[in-house]
């Protein structure tokens, strides 16, 4: 019989956390478990295996991710929606690097794959906001891939310490996003 209150989402939150605190790459079905207080074996009722759960994780942060940044961008347009989105993608990196990890190499299954489904909210928002830019049609998809790499590396190396002389890392990021909304501009 399963322990009352567990469930795929209890399962995935427990996997989410504990990513979180010491990265993807150390998550195993073990960890879950112990975290959760069941055996290993318990947990297959609910999730496939740890691809499974690393594709779990992958959906919820891609969802909570994608709240972040609706949410920052609401009322804001140029260069305040670039700085909110590059602000909410970078604290949501820095608060959940382990989820986030999850989310840079899963593949969506469709066009009704909840990943699927919940990238394509990240980047309505992140169109909305090039929109703003006045970039065409044809150059909105590499305008999104390099807002992207340029937000995405900052935030990652950030959240790894990667940055380590003494230059404030906040002035930094500050200059990023001014460089970004110069390069939309162009």
């Amino acid at each position: 019989m399963p322990r009352a209150g567990l469930d795929a989402a209890a399962v995935v939150a427990a996997g989410a956390a504990i990513a979180d605190e010491i990265g993807l790459a150390g998550l195993s079905m073990g960890l879950v478990a112990e975290r959760l207080g069941v055996r290993t074996p318990s947990l297959y009722k609910h999730v496939d295996g740890l691809a499974d759960l690393h594709r779990r994780i992958a959906v919820l942060a891609t969802t909570e991710l994608g709240d972040a940044i609706r949410d920052a961008l609401q009322g804001r347009s140029g260069p305040d929606a670039l700085d909110a989105l590059a602000r909410a993608l970078r604290d949501f990196v820095l608060a959940h690097p382990g989820r986030y990890a999850a989310t840079v190499s899963a593949t969506n299954g469709g066009p009704d794959d909840p990943l699927t489904l919940a990238g394509d909210r990240v980047i309505e928002s992140m169109s909305a906001v090039l929109r703003g830019y006045q970039i065409g049609p044809a150059d909105t998809v590499h305008a999104l891939r390099t807002l992207r790499s340029l937000l995405h590396g900052f935030a990652t190396l950030q959240a790894a310490n990667g940055f380590q002389w003494d230059a404030d890392t906040e002035k930094s990021f500050g200059w990023l996003i001014a460089f970004a909304d110069r390069g939309l501009r162009g």
